[in-house]
């Protein structure tokens, strides 16, 4: 599946009720499709328990996949305070178990994430998860479109690094290597 240059990448959708995850690897113009899921937290007990079971969860995925970069969707801003803050703590706990994996998280803003996917900032998520279907030739579309919103954002992020491998400037390996000094051994 992967290949000595490829780069992984983990992106996440987070939530309360459900956490969107998406796993693509790169290494030329366009991405390779590996897996996409929910980490469903509706059974997970009080807030404080599936904030917990997104710590595990989000490190069994980094376990299972390995990604070289993690990407995350921010939390947009809505009128609900309350909302607000318990998506805030959840993208903070998936955040915290990727960084306690030492490896690089990137964080994007939801319109951001339609407009590399759909060149549509507005998009609904039925046409992100149409453009993905199609891009991927998937068969089917997941049923929780959470899943896909989790791949789009492994997606946006390999479209904004241009994962190259080779590729001179802010991306090259030695600039990675610079910046990064502890994950290269």
């Amino acid at each position: 599946m992967q290949k000595a240059h490829d780069k992984i990448i983990l992106g996440i959708d987070p939530g309360t009720t459900l956490m969107g995850y998406g796993i693509i690897h790169g290494s030329g113009k366009n991405p390779g499709y590996v897996d996409m899921g929910v980490i469903d937290l509706k059974k997970g007990g009080d807030h404080y328990m599936k904030l917990r079971k997104i710590y595990e969860g989000t490190l069994k995925l980094i376990e299972k996949y390995l990604p070289d970069e993690v990407a995350i969707e921010a939390p947009f801003y809505g009128k609900n305070v309350q909302s607000m803050l318990k998506l805030g703590r959840a993208q903070g706990v998936a955040m915290a178990a990727v960084l306690a994996r030492d490896i690089p998280v990137f964080e994007y803003a939801p319109r951001k994430i339609k407009l590399a996917i759909t060149s549509a900032g507005s998009a609904s998520k039925e046409q992100v998860a149409n453009m993905l279907a199609r891009m991927f030739d998937l068969k089917e579309i997941p049923k929780n479109l959470d899943a896909t919103d989790g791949l789009a954002v492994a997606v946006c992020h390999f479209y904004q690094k241009g994962i190259i491998p080779g590729k001179s400037g802010s991306n090259s390996w030695e600039a990675y290597i610079r910046k990064n000094p502890g994950r290269v051994k």
